[in-house]
């Protein structure tokens, strides 16, 4: 019943489609670490802080906003724009050869694209790293190319306010010609499935234990849960 009446679906990448959050924690723990400053603190304290500081702000740049946090916090000399150069340099190799998608995912793509649904990509994610996905990591390349699968891909290049705003998601409807009732939207995270319902479309959540702080309100305002891409199949299988 999941896909009675929809024409497009629509996913987030980090920690939906892809096993990221635990890199991006790793990535910024490298970064502090070369700052000499003050020893890194552990990967949960890493990724609250980030969230809480991406979350709260309140410009264009959230990423920007959160070098300068972390500018100050450790009291590095380098400015905000070349912490966050930093950054994506030691992010390089994680998004080349250590991304990888999340188990079954590949083979839900296909899935739905056998069943002749539109997919579409709206992420928070910065267009670089997605072209890094599309046209370099030969693990995504090698089992679901984000060409093949995808009918458009749109990262946080692509809006102006990132989600919990809906507005990537009103743009897709727009251009694919669809009410709401005929998307669906799968997310991990609590801003995520903010996005959806704010968008008023049904939202399914993959589950991802970096979201668990937010599992209980996550669970309360999605419209379906699974553990894992496995168990979507199963219960695709089984509405037949």
């Amino acid at each position: 019943m999941m896909l009675e009446g929809k024409k497009l679906v629509i996913f987030d990448l980090d920690g939906t489609l892809l096993d990221t959050v635990g890199l991006w924690n790793e990535i910024d723990r490298e970064l502090i670490s070369t700052f000499g400053t003050q020893p890194a603190p552990d990967l949960k304290t890493i990724q609250t802080e980030r969230d809480r500081i991406i979350n709260d702000a309140q410009d264009a740049h959230p990423y920007i906003t959160y070098c300068e946090y972390l500018k100050v916090r450790y009291a590095t000399p380098l400015d905000a724009q070349s912490l966050y150069d930093e950054r994506y340099r030691i992010a390089d190799d994680f998004l080349v050869n250590r991304v990888d998608y999340k188990p079954s995912a590949p083979e839900f793509l296909k899935a739905l694209k056998a069943r002749g649904l539109k997919l579409a990509v709206a992420s928070t994610t910065r267009g670089k790293n997605v072209e890094i996905y599309r046209t370099k990591n030969h693990r995504i390349l090698e089992k679901a190319p984000f060409d093949e699968m995808f009918e458009v891909v749109y990262s946080r290049n692509d809006a102006e306010h990132i989600k919990p705003d809906p507005e990537i998601h009103l743009r897709l409807m727009r251009e694919f010609n669809v009410t709401p009732q005929e998307c669906l939207i799968f997310e991990d995270s609590l801003v995520g499935v903010q996005a959806a319902k704010a968008a008023a479309v049904e939202c399914a959540v993959i589950y991802d234990m970096y979201s668990d702080d937010d599992r209980q309100e996550i669970n309360q305002l999605a419209n379906y849960q699974f553990d894992n891409f496995s168990a979507v199949l199963e219960a695709i299988e089984a509405s037949k």
